[in-house]
Parts: structure tokens; sequence; C-alpha cells
């Protein structure tokens, strides 16, 4: 089974490079746009990493975070802020609103992919994507 990962940024521009990095090594990917319509997706799916912009508009991607770790069904679903506040103690503030990682924009491309990973390595999940990946020459 193919990682299924939730990414949320208001920037078009930002969620499209995000989404067809993580899209290009493979997995699957859906969007949203706000922080309301990414709540509607994790009724209707599971996903196994969640990657959110901190300032979102409306409900702040910190506000999403508190509300999945208290919610039975995604509390144990890593969450990655993905953010450019970038100031002294912000991610400590990410990681008292409960997620699991940091990282800042801009984006490092070549390193995005290494740095979810290990959200990703206590998932019997990965383990059997990145066997199929690898049995077929890295193109999953």
């Amino acid at each position: 089974m193919t990682p299924h990962i939730l990414v949320i940024d208001d920037n078009p521009t930002n969620l499209k490079l995000v989404c067809d990095i993580l899209e290009c090594e493979g997995y699957q990917v859906d969007r949203a746009c706000d922080a309301e319509a990414a709540l509607s997706k994790t009724k209707t799916s599971r996903f196994d990493l969640v990657l959110t912009d901190i300032g979102l508009p409306g409900m702040d991607g910190l506000t999403l975070t508190r509300i999945l770790k208290a919610d039975e069904a995604t509390k144990t679903v890593p969450v990655i802020a993905v953010t450019a506040f970038a100031m002294k103690g912000d991610d400590r503030r990410a990681k008292e609103a409960g997620c699991d990682g940091y990282i800042t924009k801009p984006i490092d491309t070549r390193r995005l992919v290494n740095q979810i990973t290990p959200f990703l390595a206590g998932s019997r999940l990965l383990s059997s994507y990145e066997e199929h990946h690898e049995s077929n020459g890295g193109r999953g």
C-alpha cells in the first residue's frame, strides 16, 4: 500500500510544489486549501501523514492540529507543520499544539522526502511500499 498524505496550504504555488514532489516519489496525495476542507477529508479518508501550513485563513494550522490530535480517528496520524513562520519559539508552539515535526519554507525540494520519511518509518505500510518501490527500480 502506498502511504497516503494530506497536504494543506492556502498558497496554490506552495500546495502544487509539495504535492508534485510527493506524487513524483510515488506517494498518494490529497490536497486542501484550508483547515475546514482538510477536516472534511479526514472524515472520509485515512491518512498516514498530514503536512499543514500554520498560516491558513480562518482556522490556522495549529488549531487544526489540536483538533486532529483530540480525535480518536486521527490522533495517531503524524502532523508536520510546514511554515514560513521561522521565528524563535515557533517550533515550540507547533510542538505544543501537537505537531510531530516542523519544516520551514521555502521548501528544500531536495530534502522534503527525507524530512518526512521518519514520520512514516514506524508504519508497516511504508515498509511494504519501500520493498515494492525498490523491486520496481524506484518506480512505485
